[in-house]
């Protein structure tokens, strides 16, 4: 019977510090403030589902919805400016970024296209290929296996120094697809699945100024990060799905991960710094970050997407 006593308390002193040592672990809540009806919509337009945001390198801000205008410009003071793209077959808006040249890239995972627009917003680019269903019976083609540069619902987009475009071919085919400046495939690396350099549902990709690519991995966790030519480094897991990732357009060595009732902020070595927010859907609480933009480190976009809503948060 004493053995037992002496056994007990042994394993309670054992748990008690394991639970002490991961409490100890976790990583610490990050104090911010969101800016209050920071968004100033017309009364002829009501933002649906919020999926995309990103920021120009002159504060414009760029929002996509799953609403009637799906593109919407805004002034950094957060006053409206246009819609973007009227008339265009968009069916699954997914998100958008802004490349380091202040084009537009808008994904539309439904049409299975990634649309660039240039400094005047105006079409520059198509990749990829939307379905035709009044040719489905009639052309072969249609019948066939899509070629390698087509799309599978795709969730975004990313470049290299050397104008090289990385895809994030994501809900479909599980892979990233690389294209070169001049819009033609050059390669693609991965499969469904759950070894290093597999993917199930690769949902956000971004590169840092080291050209490494950091993939968000939502199903399996984690982020993976990989060189340009696909060529596996490692692996993270931030402790949730990762949703959607952003970099300070400044330089700052972070990586913002957007993911369920938070957002992760992680140093470039895969350390989890701190996290905001607790799940709920009141400006102040977060649900789906679907995704997130950063133009420094301390300013943070978060695309809300269950409550419609566009939150501006200045981290503490």
């Amino acid at each position: 019977m004493r053995v037992g006593i002496v056994g007990t308390v042994a394993w309670l002193l054992v748990t008690g510090a394991t639970a002490s040592a991961e409490e100890r672990a976790a990583p610490p809540q990050i104090p911010f403030k969101v800016v209050e009806n920071f968004l100033k919509l017309p009364p002829t337009i009501t933002m649906a589902e919020v999926v995309g945001v990103d920021v120009d390198s002159k504060g414009q801000i760029y929002v996509v919805h799953r609403g009637k205008q799906p593109i919407l410009e805004f002034n950094p003071d957060g006053s409206f400016v246009r819609s973007i793209g009227e008339g265009l077959p968009f069916e699954g808006p997914h998100s958008v970024r802004i490349d380091p040249q202040d084009n537009l890239w808008f994904i539309d995972a439904g049409t299975n296209l990634i649309i660039k627009f240039d400094t005047q917003k105006r079409v520059q680019m198509v990749l990829g290929r939307r379905p035709e269903p009044w040719t489905w019976a009639t052309h072969v083609i249609e019948r066939a296996i899509p070629g390698p540069a087509n799309f599978y619902q795709p969730t975004d987009v990313t470049w290299g120094p050397d104008g090289s475009i990385f895809v994030a071919d994501g809900y479909g085919k599980s892979r990233i697809a690389k294209f070169n400046k001049e819009g033609n495939l050059v390669k693609s690396w991965g499969e469904r699945g759950t070894a290093p350099g597999e993917f199930n549902t690769p949902h956000s990709i971004v590169i840092d100024r080291q050209n490494n690519l950091y993939v968000a991995d939502r199903q399996n966790a984690r982020i993976q990060v990989f060189d340009t030519e696909g060529t596996f480094k490692q692996e993270w897991r931030p402790g949730g799905n990762p949703w959607s990732l952003c970099m300070p357009r400044g330089g700052a060595p972070v990586l913002y991960v957007g993911s369920v009732g938070r957002v992760f902020k992680m140093d470039l070595g895969g350390k989890v710094i701190g996290t905001l927010g607790k799940f709920g859907r009141v400006p102040g609480m977060m649900d789906w970050v679907h995704a997130v933009s950063c133009p420094d480190e301390r300013t943070l976009y978060a695309a809300q997407e269950l409550s419609f809503r566009l939150d501006k948060i200045e981290v503490q």
